[in-house]
């Protein structure tokens, strides 16, 4: 009975280690009797004791791998250290796991050398300038190199370019040129619009006098107008009172019985007082002068 609850506790203890369970994005590479035999993938799996083994345990998680520094060189002969930054992902494990010893280190290696020949054919200022083009042309180069290893470059990153310290200083030094000659120029500019808007400002002042001074110079004009108009009515109204008054009176005489010689007096008396005025000539209607007989004569016989 010792016995068969020993040999129960064996088979327990060996199907027990012999169980695995592969978690979710990774998967385990099998080899049977020292050769490859399948890959597992998420779930539980048993292997044959002592002819399987878990070759390697394969991670399928993007994966990122920051390089230090590499010395590379410019077209126009300038050194310089620039360090990057690898985003990749294993999607074959059986390639990832017999590709190449020790995969990390064969995509540093393979990444220093595809930097240095992509900056090799590129100036330093266009170096600083096209992180871009560098990013995408390491990705495309670096994803057909290790497609035999199992391993897909998602994405390539330049993370530092360091130039030479006298190049820094220099750039450092032009940098400060353009600033200032940019702070120029905007001063420039500002005084420039400022002096247009000065001027602007005159012009539209000048123009706003002179509709100003127009329409007073209007104004005037016509309140000049409107008191001759107004003293020319005065006159003539008072013109038309004195000869309202001169016809009623005469208006009077004749209703009251005056006869031809009281009318010719009257006459008379009205060319006096207009030979009274500051005239110096006196037009004698004809009339008048066919009555200055008459009127000698009234005068004698008053007498």
């Amino acid at each position: 009975m010792v016995w068969v609850l020993a040999i129960l506790f064996i088979i327990i203890v060996v199907i027990a280690v012999n169980v695995r369970i592969v978690p979710q994005a990774s998967a385990y590479v099998i080899e049977r009797l020292g050769g490859y035999d399948t890959t597992w993938g998420v779930g539980i799996h048993f292997k044959i004791p002592f002819l399987d083994r878990v070759a390697k345990r394969v991670n399928l998680k993007e994966q990122v791998v920051d390089f230090p520094p590499q010395p590379v060189i410019t077209k126009d002969n300038v050194t310089m250290q620039i360090d990057t930054v690898v985003f990749f992902q294993i999607t074959d494990p059986k390639m990832y796991a017999y590709g190449v010893d020790n995969p990390i280190m064969a995509i540093e290696k393979l990444t220093a050398t595809t930097l240095r020949n992509i900056i090799g054919d590129m100036e330093l200022d266009q170096t600083l300038t096209s992180r871009e083009v560098i990013n995408t042309n390491m990705r495309s180069a670096l994803d057909v190199a290790t497609d035999p290893w199992g391993i897909k470059v998602n994405r390539v990153e330049l993370k530092n370019i360091i130039p030479p310290e006298a190049i820094r200083n220099a750039m450092e030094k032009q940098m400060k040129a353009e600033r200032e000659r940019r702070e120029a120029i905007l001063r420039a500019e500002g005084e420039k619009k400022s002096t247009i808007l000065v001027a602007e400002g005159q012009k539209e002042s000048a123009i706003l006098e002179a509709e100003a001074e127009k329409q007073a110079a209007i104004l005037r004009a016509e309140a000049e107008k409107e008191r001759k108009i107004r003293e020319a009515e005065g006159q003539a109204e008072a013109i038309r009172v004195v000869q309202m008054a001169n016809a009623e009176g005469i208006k009077f005489l004749k209703d009251a019985g005056a006869d031809e010689a009281v009318l010719t007096i009257k006459k008379l008396e009205a060319f006096e007082r207009a030979a009274n005025g500051n005239a110096t000539k006196i037009i004698v209607p004809s009339e008048i002068q066919g009555v200055a007989g008459l009127a000698k004569s009234v005068g004698e016989i008053l007498k």
